[in-house]
């Protein structure tokens, strides 16, 4: 028997004992107004939240925002500036120089900006090949805290991709030199309603 036997042998002939896991009850965070602590926490990750109250329409927002696009993909109802449906190509590659897709999140989470958005679409490519991302979202679906959040049962659901976007795409060398749009959107703007 050699060594690596001999400890494995020994760790296995003591008794474990199991545990149960403590329940948790985090409330660390309560924003006196989510919205707008929800508003900074987007600004402070390098994106934007507005009202959509302040524009009328979606359409109307693109155009204030974003006036000289001319791609702008959504497979979302009712969005009439919209140029292409991303559920029409072939493959995820064919929306390489997409201006700005306009997607929907299910909840956002105030404590860091985030947003729960899911594959609602045939290419969840749109998300991360867009230059600028639109995301709409339910003003009355905010939380706290990521605690919060991984409790929704949205996270746990039955669909092919899920993740949470949290203002534009950034990185970071060594040097600390940030990168802003090197892996995904260079702009994010989330759209409460």
């Amino acid at each position: 028997m050699n060594s690596r036997e001999k400890i494995l042998k020994k760790i296995k002939s003591f008794p474990i004992e199991k545990t149960p896991m403590p329940k948790f009850d985090v409330k660390a965070i309560a924003s006196e107004d989510r919205i707008e602590a929800f508003k900074q926490s987007v600004k402070v990750v390098g994106g934007q939240a507005v009202m959509l109250k302040d524009y009328g329409t979606i359409d109307n927002l693109v155009t204030v925002l974003f006036p000289d696009v001319k791609r702008i993909a959504t497979n979302l109802e009712g969005i009439n500036c919209a140029t292409e449906n991303p559920d029409n190509f072939s493959m995820a590659s064919m929306l390489n120089g997409v201006d700005v897709g306009i997607v929907e999140g299910h909840f956002g989470v105030v404590e860091n900006g985030a947003v729960w958005v899911t594959q609602a679409m045939k290419h969840k490519a749109l998300y991360f090949i867009s230059e600028a991302l639109i995301v709409i979202l339910d003003a009355d679906q905010l939380v706290e805290t990521m605690h919060e959040a991984y409790k929704r049962e949205e996270v746990y659901g039955d669909y092919e991709y899920g993740c949470f976007i949290s203002g534009p795409s950034k990185t970071a060398d060594i040097e600390q030199a940030l990168v802003i749009g090197a892996h995904g959107a260079k702009a994010v703007t989330i759209v409460l309603t």
